[in-house]
């Protein structure tokens, strides 16, 4: 392993920032892809869901271990967490700004919905009761009724993207990892 990489800690910062740097970059698609801050957030919260819900065991590593960092690498990669996260802020903001939004405060609102869609990776099971794009249309649902949006907002809205697996991400997950938990939706 350390022919390819220098350290274990080399390793940690390569898987958290290539979950980072796919977050960041479905994100930035999902804002482009529309100028109506109902869809980009759609399509930042279906984005946000899919990724975490294909590469469980990064997406994990990425929220909890960056910690285990050095100074120089956690720095490097919480500034890629915050530009991240900013994309929501962003929205959150523009949405309240004119009118689209019923929001209390957009930084409690913004932590909400990333938590929400974080917590994917503890229970999603590929093959269980809901879909991929089942459970991402779910989060949109309940991200428009965080913000008191009409759902039928996004009636003929293209927001989904195509979620690929990260290299980091093992092909298959066996009982062992995942254990038999009743939550396997």
């Amino acid at each position: 392993m350390y022919h390819y990489v220098g350290s274990k800690e080399s390793l940690l910062a390569l898987i958290i920032r290539s979950c980072l740097a796919e977050l960041t970059e479905a994100g930035t698609s999902a804002m482009r892809a529309s100028a109506d801050p109902v869809v980009q957030l759609a399509g930042l919260v279906s984005s946000h869901v899919g990724i975490t819900a294909v590469n469980q065991l990064t997406a994990r590593v990425a929220e909890y271990e960056m910690r285990a960092l050095t100074e120089a690498n956690r720095a490097e990669l919480q500034a890629m967490r915050d530009e991240y996260e900013m994309l929501f802020g962003q929205v959150l903001e523009r949405g309240h700004r004119v009118g689209s939004f019923e929001i209390e405060d957009t930084t409690m609102c913004r932590l909400a919905i990333l938590e929400m869609c974080t917590g994917v990776a503890h229970w999603y099971r590929p093959g269980g009761r809901l879909g991929l794009e089942e459970v991402q249309r779910y989060f949109v649902g309940a991200t428009c009724r965080l913000i008191a949006i009409d759902r039928s907002e996004l009636d003929g809205a293209d927001y989904l993207q195509e979620v690929r697996r990260l290299d980091s991400e093992p092909e298959t997950h066996s009982a062992d990892v995942w254990g038999t938990g009743a939550l396997a939706y």
